[in-house]
Order: C-alpha cells, then sequence, then structure tokens
C-alpha cells in the first residue's frame, strides 16, 4: 500500500478549517453584542418618574393566607 502526500490539499484543508474558525469566532461574537443589547433591564432597579416600587415582605405575604394546603392549592390553580 502506497501512501501518497498531496501538499495542495492539506493546504486547502488547513485553509478551510482556519477559515471555519474565524467565521465561527465571529459569530460567536455577534451573538454575544446582540445578546447584550437586547437583554432587558434590571429588574429590580428603582422605578423612574411617577412610578412607586411595591413589594410585599415574606412574612407579610405568608400572614393572611391561611395554612400550608390552601397556599399550595392557590399555587396550583393560578401559579402565585
Amino acid at each position: 500500500m502506497i501512501f501518497h502526500f498531496s501538499l495542495r490539499k492539506w493546504k486547502e484543508r488547513f485553509r478551510f478549517l482556519l477559515l471555519f474558525t474565524a467565521f465561527t469566532v465571529a459569530l460567536y461574537h455577534a451573538l454575544l453584542l446582540v445578546t447584550t443589547w437586547i437583554e432587558p433591564g434590571s429588574r429590580y432597579r428603582e422605578p423612574e418618574g411617577r412610578a412607586v416600587k411595591v413589594f410585599l415582605n415574606e412574612g407579610d405575604a405568608l400572614a393572611g393566607t391561611g395554612t400550608m394546603g390552601e397556599r399550595l392549592r392557590l399555587f396550583y390553580e393560578i401559579g402565585e
């Protein structure tokens, strides 16, 4: 069995691999830029203008809802 070594084919394969890697890295960085561009702002920042930030402390939220079974049933019904 004779092994035939073609330098031209290996150069083409290396060029293809190099271009494929370069385009993959470029696409990855482009997608990172798009991701940071469309990412929503911080959900927990202070609101601007006349908006008011409303929240309940954990103890206050659980105080008037009843037993654990009732809270679980409410969770399954409405997802809250």
